[in-house]
């Protein structure tokens, strides 16, 4: 066969860098927004934002006196518009000296309330106070090791287990695993490792330093106070050996076990509940993870819901003017025309991105309105299509738009995803969500007799006299993703 060249045209769909950039902003959270945005902020000189941390912020100068910077926000940074600023008047100026007294007054007064002839400048009140952070399980027991340890050696071992502490207060690895990756030239042994986890788990919170959660809580009932010997022995002999027994509430066998009777058994329950499995949690974290929700659903005047943005946010993003008229005045203007063209694709890309998300909250929120009203047990059953044929969109948009988005409402923040759900039938054939099926089994179990708890058997006769015909299966699964142990395990005495 004779081989020929034959052109020939063929349509095919190719995703344009604008469009890639769409696609990616609508899927992106928050946080990994901001993060985008930062990235092209540094690629891009002739873009500027305008939300900056620093604006509206008190500062000072090197006296020590205020500087206050005031920056008014455009009414529409994506566009383009231009910023306001004002100051204070230059404090060299004779005029400007009563001014800003008057203004350094007024903001002392604002800041905590005290007026100004209430203090001398000397008083520690006179300067404005920040508020300082709270201060983490890391940070007070390095501070108890500074008070208790002055040998150097044991002071660094316990701050090495230390820094191998969660925020729990569990230590995360073995004395065995941290021996192996410590120097060799420091000579460490075992035995000073199990000194320093001693004199760790001196401190307090008590439990700190253990290594499960049964040597957390021995650690707790061994330094309790006015704990009788004997209910004492009784409960380390309880955690350390028949725990699983213990949490299934199974007395005949705990009491055949450690050979007590009903009251002493009662008591080493009781010094046992009190122990906090998590010492660490009465500290502040290390990090702090916030959500910041995109839509906030408000009651309008008609009593009905509706989605508008969080104006927090939404970036303020524009084009730097000065960039550009430089832009316009330069020779290679072919290359920096490039930059103009990126940045206001992005522009326009973080437009769309907020407009689409608002067209699926509301969307949303019109066919939610009975959860804002009745709360999660009115939840109706929703799924992605619905939304997408009612907006002309895909599926697929839908669930980027939906995804790492979040509402905020009268019942707290939820992400969008949270909207949606499978359906079951009920009697007559209507549909339940399963959303409110959670909450109604939530419902069922909070108000049970904890000495006589619902099984889930008894939780599906319960539902069937509300019409809603569900498998014993189905009440177990979502009895687990609430997080809600069985029945055995939610009796108590």
């Amino acid at each position: 066969m004779k081989q020929t060249l034959q052109p020939r045209s063929i349509q095919h769909f190719t995703l344009t860098p604008k469009l890639q950039q769409s696609i990616k902003l609508l899927q992106l959270s928050s946080t990994e927004l901001n993060e985008e945005i930062e990235r092209l902020l540094n690629e891009n000189p002739l873009l500027e934002r305008l939300d900056d941390s620093l604006m509206n912020t008190t500062r000072f100068q090197g006296d020590g006196s205020l500087i206050k910077q005031k920056t008014v926000a455009p009414e529409n940074a994506l566009n383009g518009s231009p910023s306001q600023a004002e100051a204070l008047p230059n404090p060299d100026s004779p005029a400007a000296s009563l001014e800003q007294a008057d203004f350094i007054a007024n903001e002392c007064q604002r800041w905590d309330g005290i007026t100004l002839p209430d203090r001398q400048q000397d008083d520690e009140r006179y300067q404005l106070q920040l508020k300082a952070p709270p201060e983490t399980l890391k940070d007070h027991l390095e501070e108890q090791l500074r008070l208790n340890v002055h040998d150097p050696r044991k002071r660094i071992l316990v701050e090495v287990l230390i820094d191998a502490t969660d925020a729990n207060g569990y230590l995360l690895e073995s004395l065995e695993d941290i021996l192996s990756w410590l120097p060799d030239e420091l000579h460490v042994t075992i035995a000073e490792l199990e000194m320093a986890l001693a004199c760790l788990q001196s401190f307090e919170p008590t439990g700190v330093g253990a290594r499960n959660c049964t040597e957390c809580l021995a650690l707790q009932v061994k330094m309790m106070p006015g704990v009788p010997f004997i209910i004492r022995r009784y409960a380390l002999e309880i955690i350390n050996n028949h725990l699983k027994a213990f949490a299934q509430h199974d007395d005949a066998k705990l009491k055949k076990a450690i050979g007590c009777d009903d009251e002493d058994l009662a008591d080493a329950r009781a010094v046992i509940l009190k122990c906090n499995p998590h010492p660490g949690n009465a500290f502040g974290a290390d990090t702090q993870n916030s959500v910041i929700p995109e839509v906030i659903a408000t009651k309008t005047d008609d009593g009905r819901y509706h989605a508008t943005l969080n104006p927090e946010a939404v970036p303020k993003i524009r084009i730097n003017q000065h960039y550009e008229r430089i832009v316009q005045e330069a020779n290679q203007r072919e290359t920096l025309n490039s930059r103009i063209q990126e940045a206001k694709w992005f522009i326009k890309n973080l437009s769309q991105r907020f407009d689409t998300i608002l067209k699926v909250a509301e969307a949303i929120t019109q066919r939610q309105q009975e959860f804002f009203t009745s709360g999660a047990a009115a939840m109706r059953p929703l799924v992605l299509r619905e939304i997408a044929d009612t907006l002309g969109l895909h599926e697929s948009t839908v669930s980027r738009v939906t995804a790492q988005k979040y509402m905020m409402t009268p019942s707290g923040i939820f992400e969008l995803k949270h909207f949606f759900g499978s359906h079951l039938m009920m009697e007559g054939g209507s549909e339940a969500s399963g959303t409110a099926i959670r909450e109604k089994i939530r419902r069922l179990i909070a108000s049970e007799n904890k000495k006589k708890p619902y099984s889930d058997s008894k939780i599906v006769q319960m539902l069937e006299q509300d019409g809603l015909v569900i498998a014993r299966r189905t009440v177990a699964k979502y009895r687990n993703i609430l997080k809600i142990p069985p029945a055995t395990l939610r009796k108590s005495l």
